[in-house]
């Protein structure tokens, strides 16, 4: 819900800074990797109580995941890329979560439920967007590798509850609870979405025309009408 307005405002900064690295030689898919180790340590740094430090990583994990995306674009973006970094983000998402659950044992249930609804979320969401990818149905063009299915809880949102995950965790379950409530309800938002979109037939497909002389294969042919 907050994606859109949030790459508003910090766009503009990450593109400069972006192709400030690009310029200088910084490859995207090393953006990525280093995000994916500061995603790691932060979830260690929860194992250990270590609060505070799990705040920082976790908020530099997210600053390089945001900076690997303009500097692709600026050097070629590559469908590797995309997938390496989709890969990233879900496994700290998860691995965060994994981890608030061991470091406070009476938010598993909550935690677990979390994990639950992550994954019916991310189901639809990717099943909807490769499904769209392939009838041309046309998303909100953000220059990403992957089209997005936006909805209550996005990745700003995912922010921002992990924040205070890490400032509060005393309250981690109830943090838990509502942003389990508010994920599902994404999955629901995906899943309605999918149905009202997918129930309409796809349109066809445009065919190449059949180069002169061709001969049509003996299983598409159609009968001769008398």
């Amino acid at each position: 819900m907050l994606d859109a307005p949030a790459r508003r405002v910090l766009s503009p900064t990450l593109d400069a800074v972006g192709a400030r690295l690009a310029d200088a030689g910084v490859p995207a898919l090393a953006l990525t990797a280093a995000g994916w180790v500061a995603g790691l340590a932060s979830c260690a740094a929860v194992l250990r109580h270590a609060w505070l430090w799990a705040l920082a990583l976790w908020l530099v994990n997210r600053l390089l995941d945001g900076l690997d995306g303009p500097v692709a674009r600026r050097t070629g973006a590559s469908d590797l890329g995309g997938f390496l970094d989709i890969v990233a983000d879900f496994s700290i998402y998860a691995g965060f979560i994994v981890a608030v659950a061991i470091a406070q044992p009476e938010a598993q249930l909550a935690c677990l439920a979390l994990l639950s609804a992550y994954y019916l979320s991310g189901t639809a969401f990717l099943a909807l967007s490769s499904l769209l990818e392939r009838r041309g149905t046309s998303l909100a063009a953000d220059g990403r590798s992957l089209r997005l299915v936006g909805g209550l809880a996005e990745g700003t949102e995912t922010i921002v509850v992990y924040v205070l995950l890490c400032l509060l965790p005393g309250r981690a379950a109830l943090i838990a609870w509502l942003f389990t409530a508010a994920v599902a309800i994404t999955a629901t938002q995906r899943i309605a979405l999918g149905v009202h979109t997918l129930r309409r037939p796809a349109a066809p497909l445009p065919t190449e025309p059949a180069a002169p002389g061709a001969v049509m294969p003996q299983e598409n042919r159609l009968p001769a009408r008398g």
